[in-house]
């Protein structure tokens, strides 16, 4: 007898992740970490959130462009790594570089950030719903 399954890409995710980390820890070589972000909406604002410990706030930069949000890390002080011998190196490296599009409702003229706590949040408010104009035509 059959059993059926439902089909979620996400466990397709997760597998070719495990797979992914596997065939990594094999060869002692891993892919460069990046901060862990959390993306959400409220009703007057979207948020996204990354978490970035050891970080200050003056080795951190956000740009936007067109819509693409550009969150840049870098460390101008790495402790003494060369005498160390890693087994497993998962913490972020000197530097790091997570883009974001933010929906056409995002008005990007009038972000905010906050850092606290090893958490940077970048705030983008709903622009206000846009009403047509109506425009007289001259003769």
């Amino acid at each position: 007898m059959t059993t059926l399954v439902r089909w979620s890409p996400f466990r397709e995710f997760d597998l070719l992740e495990q797979n992914m980390r596997r065939m990594f820890d094999d060869t002692g070589w891993t892919p460069v970490p990046l901060p862990a972000a959390d993306v959400y909406e409220t009703t007057e604002e979207f948020v996204v959130e990354l978490e970035v410990p050891g970080y200050e706030e003056k080795e951190l930069g956000i740009e936007i462009t067109d819509h693409m949000l550009t969150v840049r890390g870098e460390r101008k002080e790495v402790k003494d790594e060369e005498s160390k011998t890693f087994r497993l190196h998962e913490r972020l490296e000197k530097e790091f570089e997570r883009r974001f599009k933010l929906p056409p409702e995002a008005d990007t003229q009038n972000l905010s950030a906050i850092f606290k706590q090893g958490v940077l949040e970048v705030h983008a408010p709903k622009a206000k719903e846009l009403v047509p104009k109506k425009i007289p035509i001259k003769t």
